[in-house]
């Protein structure tokens, strides 16, 4: 498992990326006692180690949390803001700027990241580490850098590409091009596709198959389709990887390291690993910790009449809505994937009768949410509260109440200490093997294959089969298009951070907002395709004629 070892110097080249591409106001300001630097703590192999380590960390800056969730999953088809949604503008592009709290803690964090690997790989040579161990963290740094570079260009475009490591205060940035954000993307991941172990026994480290998964998806995202299917068609049949037989086991807590993660940000079991705070190493502060996913698909249910506040139904930050769109993707009576995902019944947990509606007992439903429209006279005979579609959603699929809603559950995690914790230890999921079926499909439906993409698809169809229904569950090559695919995704992928990549990479951002997003398509502009740069990063530079805002934005 990878555990970051919490020295005062571990981070200093990231400190000097904050003060030169971030900032020009100095970071660290500390009298040195110990002697050490970066110049000597990295020339033995356990210092070296701890750089290693600090690269994969900033890895938790994103999956696991809120702005991660915001930026790489919100503003689509499937997502509208819950009453508690910290940054509406991201979930509705109302108003979006370059002050946005998320982006800017994003692209900070992110370019540390960055400046982390380029030191890792220009110092590797000295770290004293034998020869095949140099080749392999090399290949690791290779590794995060093309994952960083990734969401950076996806998100804000052809902004500052940069190899080499920044040694003191830099106060100018450039401009490339995607086209050469993606040749370093693709170079990175093709050595580390040839270095990598395809195994490893320290669970949270880049493997092989993991390198060659992650290609798969670049491939995809820059039209190379061929080759993404080749790839994925590699890593389902090469590495003894395989599809749980059931989709809920996904999500279970004692289950997280299971045959079908090729990839995952660990989180560890010991909460002060996870650099909730550390004033020294991490000085922005409490902003990093544990999985966050838990909380932030939930409801408000815990001022319901007969229920209260528990470890099963989790702290409910009330962040992010489902849209009508996405419950109505699927058929419950067929598809698992929507109870093995969704909650929408809380049963009574209040211990005081006082608390209970009459005649209701501990364990008897207290609250049902229907996708459908409950009649009054149904109403009428029960004694729980009833939410339907109609007391939710307008008929234009707009949302009129933001406090109840089908909630999420998939990240859950009932083994937090008390019902207030928001740290999570659930581990996040970044590469899984069914998203390495639906890069074939896409790629073969792409090509012209449309037997193939069936294929493929309907062994990620007939594993959410309810028993019985596998045959209802699978489709007709004639049935396969992109929108089709797309719609698979969703059921399989809702909330795990990919759909606002998924849209912008099949060019069906402002279609789908057009026909499932109310709220979004109407502040949505053809410039939000992407972010604007943080305005803290185009105050901090001095060739501001150079390098300059994105376009649209103030």
């Amino acid at each position: 498992m990878i555990v970051h070892t919490r020295y005062k110097t571990v981070l200093i080249a990231a400190f000097l990326l904050a003060a030169g591409l971030t900032s020009c106001k100095k970071m660290l300001d500390e009298e040195n006692l110990s002697g050490i630097t970066d110049e000597t703590l990295y020339t033995t192999p356990k210092g070296f180690e701890t750089l290693v380590n600090a690269a994969y960390s900033y890895q938790r800056w994103w999956y696991g949390k809120e702005r991660g969730y915001n930026i790489g999953e919100t503003g689509t088809d499937l997502w509208t803001n819950g009453a508690g949604d910290v940054y509406p503008d991201l979930t509705t592009y109302q108003n979006l700027q370059a002050t946005n709290g998320a982006l800017q803690e994003v692209w900070s964090n992110f370019y540390k990241a960055i400046n982390v690997c380029n030191a890792g790989i220009a110092r590797v040579g000295n770290s004293g580490m034998d020869q095949a161990l140099q080749i392999q963290r090399t290949a690791e740094f290779r590794f995060l850098r093309a994952f960083y570079y990734y969401h950076i260009v996806e998100t804000w475009g052809g902004v500052h590409l940069t190899t080499e490591e920044t040694v003191g205060v830099v106060t100018e940035a450039r401009k490339s091009s995607v086209d050469d954000f993606y040749n370093l993307i693709i170079e990175d991941l093709r050595f580390a596709v040839d270095h990598l172990a395809p195994t490893t026994a320290d669970y949270g480290r880049v493997t092989k198959p993991a390198a060659e998964a992650f290609l798969a998806r670049v491939y995809l995202t820059r039209g190379l389709n061929a080759e993404a299917g080749a790839l994925a068609k590699k890593v389902i049949s090469d590495y003894g990887f395989a599809l749980l037989p059931n989709y809920a086991d996904l999500w279970r807590m004692n289950n997280l390291q299971n045959s079908e993660i090729v990839y995952a940000v660990n989180y560890s079991s010991n909460l002060n690993d996870n650099d909730k705070q550390d004033d020294n190493v991490y000085p922005d502060g409490d902003n990093r910790g544990s999985n966050s996913a838990h909380m932030l698909f939930l409801m408000k249910y815990d001022d319901q009449p007969g229920v209260i506040r528990s470890l099963e139904y989790g702290r409910p930050f009330n962040r992010y809505q489902p849209s009508r769109y996405l419950l109505y993707l699927f058929n419950e009576n067929i598809d698992s994937r929507f109870e093995a995902s969704f909650q929408n019944v809380w049963y009574c947990n209040q211990p005081n009768a006082s608390g209970r509606p009459a005649g209701m007992n501990v364990g008897d439903t207290a609250v049902f949410i229907s996708k459908y429209t409950v009649p009054a006279s149904v109403r009428a005979t029960k004694n729980y509260t009833i939410y339907d579609d109609g007391d939710i959603y307008n008929t234009d699929g707009s949302s009129k109440n933001r406090l109840r809603y089908i909630s999420l559950k998939k990240f859950m995690d009932n083994t937090r200490g008390s019902i207030n914790e928001a740290q999570s230890v659930r581990d996040a999921f970044v590469i899984r093997l069914a998203e390495m079926y639906l890069i074939v499909a896409e790629a073969a439906f792409k090509t012209g294959n449309n037997e193939e993409a069936v294929t493929y698809l309907n062994i990620i169809r007939e594993r959410a089969a309810k028993e019985g229904h596998k045959e209802e569950m699978d489709v007709n090559a004639a049935d396969v298009t992109l929108d089709f695919i797309l719609e698979e995704r969703a059921r399989e992928f809702a909330g795990e951070q990919m759909r606002w990549f998924d849209l912008k990479r099949t060019g069906k951002l402002k279609e789908s907002l057009q026909k499932y997003n109310p709220h979004a398509i109407t502040y949505f502009r053809d410039y939000h395709m992407l972010r604007p740069i943080p305005q803290n990063q185009l105050d901090a530079v001095t060739n501001k004629s150079e390098f300059t805002q994105n376009p649209g934005y103030q």
